[in-house]
């Protein structure tokens, strides 16, 4: 089952052999393993919402230095407008903010690797793979959750790393710094070379995950890709129409194709509850935006049969 899986996502995101997958149990410990193998005293995060915020306090809690570009809720970055510290050890990028519906153009992304050519480059992309088509030579690890576009129960977090992280986990290791315990990249690494884990690992998802990656390989990712697109679209287009909606995100650059976010004139709860006679609903904003903003999941498993009646149920409830 493991490497059912893992060969199929290689083929999914056409990831280069000298790039490791490992299974572990979320995307938040990806984080922390991150930090832990493989930054000794820096990392750099950019900073525009809750999860990226988070990504950057496990640093600190793990007691390295941490630097950050910081942006308001909703607001993207442009590389050319800052600098990361050369001491840097680990560059943290948030490609798809969830909590606001940010993203990080790919072009961009390759940017920041040709400025920071030393350090790792590590890209959470939890609810935007399989969408986002990185250059595996520009990135050094990119992970994800299954509960987002894979559309599965959470509980499952994909990690995948290529030879220089592994490398630089040998080093502080070598150095004696302390790394972890049953999830060190090293013992990690020991086990996936076998197709399993190091310990007892979520069974039902790997094998889950596999039948997903199955059928999207058949459907094909430039369907899938392009699906996503006319979508989002669709989506953008109503809000853009709309007398209750507004973009939540400014710029179309840093619109999310796969996390749509609306501010809303009618409070979240009030806009679902005009939808349930469709059997439909919306997300509601993130923390504080809870009431402000609705959140629309544009992931793989809606139709855009599907969403095309989303976006004509909140026309005739709605306009």
């Amino acid at each position: 089952m493991y490497k059912h899986t893992t060969d199929g996502l290689r083929t999914l995101l056409n990831i280069p052999d000298n790039y490791q997958i490992f299974f572990l149990s979320s995307a938040t410990e990806i984080w922390e393993r991150i930090i832990q193998n493989c930054v000794e005293h820096t990392s750099f995060h950019c900073v525009n919402g809750s999860f990226s915020k988070r990504f950057y306090e496990f640093s600190g809690e793990l007691g390295k230095k941490a630097f950050k570009e910081e942006a308001a809720f909703g607001k993207g970055f442009y590389p050319e407008k800052f600098e990361i510290p050369a001491e840097t050890e680990a560059i943290c990028l948030t490609q798809n903010e969830t909590s606001s519906g940010v993203s990080m153009p790919v072009a961009d992304i390759n940017k920041i690797r040709e400025k920071n050519k030393e350090a790792l480059l590590f890209v959470d992309a939890v609810s935007s793979l399989p969408y986002p088509e990185f250059d595996f030579t520009k990135i050094d690890s990119t992970f994800f959750s299954v509960q987002k576009c894979f559309g599965l129960p959470a509980g499952l977090g994909v990690w995948i790393l290529n030879d220089r992280v592994i490398e630089k986990a040998k080093q502080l290791e070598a150095k004696k710094v302390l790394t972890g315990t049953y999830h060190t990249i090293s013992s990690i690494l020991s086990k996936a070379k076998d197709n399993q884990t190091p310990e007892t690992p979520n069974v039902w998802n790997i094998f889950l995950l596999g039948k997903v990656i199955e059928d999207m390989n058949k459907k094909g990712i430039a369907t899938i890709r392009k699906e996503t697109e006319v979508k989002a679209d669709m989506l953008y287009n109503y809000i853009k129409d709309s007398n209750n909606f507004s973009f939540g995100v400014e710029d179309p650059a840093h619109r999310s194709k796969t996390t749509i976010v609306a501010n809303t004139a009618i409070p979240a709860p009030e806009v679902n509850k005009k939808l349930e006679q469709f059997d439909l609903a919306v997300g509601s904003g993130y923390s504080s935006y809870k009431e402000k903003q609705i959140r629309i999941a544009n992931f793989p498993a809606y139709s855009v049969e599907k969403t095309e009646e989303l976006v004509n149920a909140l026309k005739k409830t709605i306009g």
